[in-house]
C-alpha cells in the first residue's frame, strides 16, 4: 500500500515543476490540462511510476494502488487502496484562495457523503477516510508551490459546514408564493414564468483560504525559491505510518528537508493547539 511518506520520498527525488510539459494531457483548455498534469503527478508520486511509459502498464498498477480515481464532478480524486482519499486542486498564483465549488471542505470523506457517486461509495468497504488536499500552485506554466494538507488539520467537522448549507436551504425553501422541489443543491424553484417552463437552481460556491495563510505562522514562503513543498499532518497520523516509511523518510539527509514538530491551531477552536508534524522541502532546481 502506498501513502503520502513513500510520495513525499518519489517527490524528493523526482521534484518536477515542468508537469504540463512532462504530460501532455489531451483538451483545448489549459487551466483544465494543467490540472489533469498536476493529477497525473500526484498519481506518480503515490505509485513512483515516473519511468513507465507504457500507459497499459502504469494503469495496471493504478489500479493495484487505487481503489477509486474519480471525476470533475465528483470528489475525491483519488482513493488509496485501505488508505487516504485525496482531492488535487490546482491555483494559478500562490496565494489564490481554492475554489471547492459545491462541496464544503471535509476534515474526513464520508461513505454516506451524498457529493461522491455510488461507485466511490462501494469500490472497497469503509465508511471514513482521512482526506489529504493537494494544492498545487502554478507560474508562469510552472508548479511553484505545492502542499499537502490533511482534512483534520485544515477544515472544521462536517456539522459546522452542514449546519449553514441547511438553515440557507431552509430559508430560500421557506419564501411564500415560490414552488420548490426536491434538490441535492440548497434549492431549486420551479415554474418561474407563466408558462412554468422556467426554473432556478440555487447552488452554493465554496471556497477556503490558501494554506500559505493558513498557515502561515508555522512556515513562510519565500518566493526566490523555485520549487517549494510543504505537508501537514497530526503526529497521530505520522505515527500510524509503517516504521519502515517513516525511517526512510527520516534518514533522508539533505539541507533542503526536513522534519519538524509543530503545533497547529484545531479547526474546530483556535484556542485548542494540536501536535502536529510540518514537513518541508525547497528545490533551487
Amino acid at each position: 500500500m502506498t501513502n503520502i511518506l513513500k510520495a513525499l520520498i518519489n517527490l524528493t527525488e523526482n521534484p518536477i515543476t515542468d508537469i504540463s510539459a512532462r504530460y501532455q494531457a489531451n483538451g483545448r483548455n489549459r487551466a483544465n490540462n494543467m490540472g489533469e498534469a498536476l493529477e497525473v503527478y500526484v498519481k506518480d508520486l503515490l505509485c513512483n511510476t515516473f519511468d513507465i511509459q507504457d500507459e497499459t502498464e502504469k494503469n495496471k498498477i493504478y489500479s493495484e494502488k487505487f481503489s477509486y480515481i474519480g471525476n470533475q464532478n465528483n470528489p475525491p480524486d483519488l482513493m488509496i487502496a485501505n488508505g487516504d482519499a485525496i482531492e488535487v486542486k490546482k491555483i494559478e498564483s500562490i496565494g489564490s484562495q481554492i475554489a471547492l465549488n459545491s462541496s464544503y471542505p471535509k476534515d474526513k470523506l464520508y461513505s454516506d457523503s451524498s457529493m461522491i457517486t455510488q461507485d466511490c461509495r462501494e469500490c472497497e468497504d469503509w465508511r471514513k477516510k482521512d482526506i489529504i488536499y493537494v494544492i498545487g500552485a502554478m507560474q508562469q506554466d510552472k508548479l511553484k508551490a505545492l502542499w499537502f494538507v490533511y482534512g483534520d488539520c485544515y477544515a472544521a467537522s462536517k456539522d459546522i459546514y452542514k449546519r449553514i448549507k441547511n438553515k440557507i436551504s431552509e430559508g430560500v425553501n421557506s419564501l411564500p408564493d415560490v414552488e420548490f422541489s426536491e434538490t441535492k443543491e440548497l434549492g431549486r424553484v420551479n415554474k418561474v414564468d407563466p408558462l412554468g417552463i422556467t426554473y432556478l437552481r440555487i447552488r452554493g460556491m465554496w471556497g477556503i483560504d490558501n494554506p500559505l495563510h493558513v498557515f502561515d505562522y508555522i512556515t513562510s514562503f519565500e518566493r526566490d525559491i523555485a520549487f517549494t513543498v510543504n505537508a501537514i499532518m497530526l503526529t497521530e497520523k505520522y505515527n500510524s505510518f509503517p516504521e519502515t516509511d517513516k525511517q526512510a523518510i527520516e534518514s533522508i539527509l539533505s539541507e533542503n528537508f526536513s522534519i519538524s514538530d509543530v503545533e497547529i491551531k484545531s479547526p474546530n477552536n483556535p484556542a485548542r493547539l494540536l501536535n502536529a508534524k510540518l514537513i518541508k522541502f525547497t528545490n533551487e532546481l
